[in-house]
């Protein structure tokens, strides 16, 4: 059909390469969307910057030895979401201390690592795929890995749904009725540092973080209801990835010489736009009723 060949490139639907990013994208999605929904109402969303930079250490370690990103993000990330729990988080003041002193350590890490990559011949393009991600390059092996990570991220949220709602509106109401808040936060972060480590294969390290909180604050502007929230921002997450890919897929055709656009470059700028849009309408629909309501009364 016309309109098809207009908007997807000869190749698209059958391209191995694609489909796995069209699957492992999907995924990651669904998994930062439920996960980031939490953060933005937990207030963690520095939390979750931080992970996604702590992440570059264990990817570029991985690197070093040999190792898919995806198993040095994980390693890193859990690690220290461990340490900034075991520092303590109850308190936004303490979160903030406890995320910044792990940061700074693994930031010098990442140093270290990145500078040991990119002088070492065997790891070229490390430092790049690290940082931006390389979703076209995974290999399909991948897929499953993907799926089971997301899965015990998702499973992690599910068990600890009730306690985890009610622990991120007020920790100490949470208490009183017996809620461990130091457990649900243990496993949050653990559901957290899964979600940011997966978005870092996707958009990248220093990119992950668009991925994690742009769905879940769109879809809370839209509703203040979690069951909702989690619903939108899944969907939400899903489609601008996919959009991302297709558009980085299709950008190979544009200019001579088949070099395309990266893929991380459009689902950051869709989620960014996407959220700008909904901000907007949202807050001129609010003002618009304001004053029709201002008007009746008067």
């Amino acid at each position: 059909m016309p309109l098809l060949s207009s908007v997807f490139e000869p190749g698209f639907f059958s391209n191995g390469p694609t489909q796995s990013a069209l699957t492992i994208g999907g995924v990651v999605a669904v998994v930062s969307g439920v996960v980031g929904v939490f953060t933005v109402a937990r207030g963690q969303s520095f939390a979750g910057h931080s992970l996604s930079d702590i992440g570059t250490a264990g990817g570029s370690a991985a690197f070093l030895v040999g190792m898919a990103p995806l198993y040095g993000f994980i390693v890193m990330n859990v690690m220290a979401a461990g340490v900034m729990e075991l520092i303590g988080i109850r308190r936004p003041r303490g979160r903030d201390l406890a995320t910044g002193i792990v940061l700074g350590a693994a930031l010098g890490l990442a140093a270290l690592f990145l500078y040991l990559d990119t002088t070492t011949s065997s790891t070229t393009g490390a430092t790049v795929t690290v940082l931006f991600g390389s979703i076209f390059t995974l290999d399909p092996t991948t897929v499953p890995v993907v799926a089971v990570l997301g899965i015990v991220a998702l499973g992690c949220v599910l068990a600890l749904f009730r306690p985890l709602i009610l622990s991120s509106i007020s920790p100490d109401l949470a208490t009183v009725r017996g809620v461990s808040v130091r457990l649900v936060g243990v496993g949050y972060l653990i559901a957290l540092a899964l979600a940011v480590s997966l978005s870092s294969i996707t958009v990248g390290a220093i990119l992950s973080t668009a991925l994690l909180i742009g769905p879940a604050a769109t879809a809370l502007h839209l509703t203040n209801r979690t069951g909702p929230a989690i619903l939108m921002a899944a969907v939400i997450g899903a489609v601008e990835t996919w959009l991302g890919i297709l558009l980085a897929y299709d950008s190979y055709y544009w200019f001579a010489g088949s070099h395309g656009l990266p893929v991380s470059f459009f689902i950051v700028l869709i989620v960014f736009v996407v959220y700008l849009t909904v901000q907007t309408t949202v807050r001129l629909s609010q003002r618009t009723r304001g004053y029709a309501g201002r008007s009746s009364a008067t």
